[in-house]
Order: structure tokens, then C-alpha cells, then sequence
């Protein structure tokens, strides 16, 4: 097994460094999240720190790298008060890769892949069209960390998208049914072909 130390870290070529720290951590959610600008230019990018925030209040969170360069996402959002949420499956993972790219903030990703934008239920933010899973997301608040200038940015969901057949009796969404994917690094994707679902453990 290969060993790294803090400094063996520290010292590695930044590109090795970057992908070995993201990859590492396991398998992320793959999201695209959408936002329009004031001017009423669409944006969607790639994201892979979607997280579960809380139930009651519906709240998902992700981070932000730092803003000391422009973040079409970030600015979008925290002028607009709105974002989405959509799941990134099989068959759009080479478009939604190609939005990490980084696009001037008067060009839509949307005009320069195969994604289409859609608009539902009157919410101004735009979802992608062919997602399996949308969610509506309202700004809520941002938390600074300090120890790497990143931002863990919160929003809950005011509105909930998703298609029939995901959705079990109890609640559960097989996203496996609808290929959706995860992200192993930055550049990993992969689908789940099954899953196992475990009960609710008591002590014994």
C-alpha cells in the first residue's frame, strides 16, 4: 500500500496533488447546476459537492472555490436568490464535463453543448431539459472557510422534479434507473448498475 505523509503531500507535482486529494475521497454526487444572470444569460456548470444539508427544512449545500476569480455560478446566484439542481446521467456525461470549461459570463454552456435549458412552474433558473432529477433551490445563506477560501453555499428546495418511475413506495429514488452518474476525482465519472438497501440497524 502506498504511504503519503503530510509533507509527501505538500511536495507532490500540483496536478498529481490535485488529483490524488479529489479522487481519494470517494465517489461524489454529479450535478449540473443552472443559474441565469441579471442580463438573462443562461449558465450551467458541473459540480461534484452536492450535499444533503437537512429534510425539514429541505436543504441541499455544495462549495464553491474561491472567488478571487469571476464564478459566473456564484455571482448568478447571489444576485438572483435562485439556482437548480439537476442530475447528471449517462448520456449527457461528455456535454456536462464540457461545462467545467471556463466560459466568458456572456456565453450560455447551454449554446456551446448538447444540453437544453427548460423553464418550470414559473421558476426563473433554468433546469436541464433531460435530467431525471430537478430541484428548484432557493439561496438560504454562505459560510466562509477560512482554512482554503472555499464556500459552503445553501440553499433549500422549493420545488422538486423527478421522474415517475424513479420514485418508491417509501419515498426512495432509485436513481439507478435512470443511469445516473457519479464523479471519482475531477474527471471519473461512473454508473451504477444496482444498489442494495439495508434496513434501519437496532443493536442487537
Amino acid at each position: 500500500m502506498t504511504y503519503f505523509n503530510e509533507d509527501d503531500i505538500e511536495k507532490l507535482h500540483h496536478l498529481y496533488r490535485i488529483n490524488l486529494i479529489n479522487s481519494c475521497s470517494g465517489y461524489k454526487s454529479a450535478n449540473l447546476i443552472g443559474t441565469k444572470s441579471q442580463a438573462g444569460i443562461e449558465n450551467v456548470a458541473v459540480f461534484s459537492s452536492v450535499t444533503h444539508i437537512g429534510s425539514s427544512p429541505a436543504m441541499f449545500g455544495f462549495f464553491m472555490r474561491p472567488t478571487t476569480v469571476i464564478r459566473n455560478t456564484y455571482e448568478n446566484i447571489k444576485s438572483t436568490g435562485i439556482f437548480t439542481i439537476n442530475h447528471i446521467h449517462k448520456k449527457i456525461i461528455e456535454d456536462a464535463h464540457h461545462t467545467s470549461a471556463k466560459y466568458d459570463a456572456t456565453i450560455s454552456e447551454f449554446d456551446v453543448t448538447g444540453l437544453n435549458s427548460e423553464y418550470k412552474n414559473n421558476f426563473q433558473a433554468p433546469f436541464v431539459k433531460d435530467a431525471p432529477v430537478k430541484l428548484a433551490m432557493q439561496f438560504v445563506e454562505e459560510y466562509n472557510i477560512t482554512a482554503n477560501n472555499t464556500i459552503l453555499l445553501i440553499g433549500k428546495i422549493i420545488g422538486l422534479h423527478i421522474n415517475d418511475n424513479l420514485i418508491e413506495k417509501d419515498g426512495f429514488v432509485d436513481l439507478s434507473k435512470a443511469e445516473v452518474a457519479s464523479i471519482n476525482g475531477l474527471d471519473g465519472y461512473t454508473v451504477a448498475d444496482n444498489r442494495v438497501r439495508l434496513g434501519y440497524q437496532r443493536p442487537k
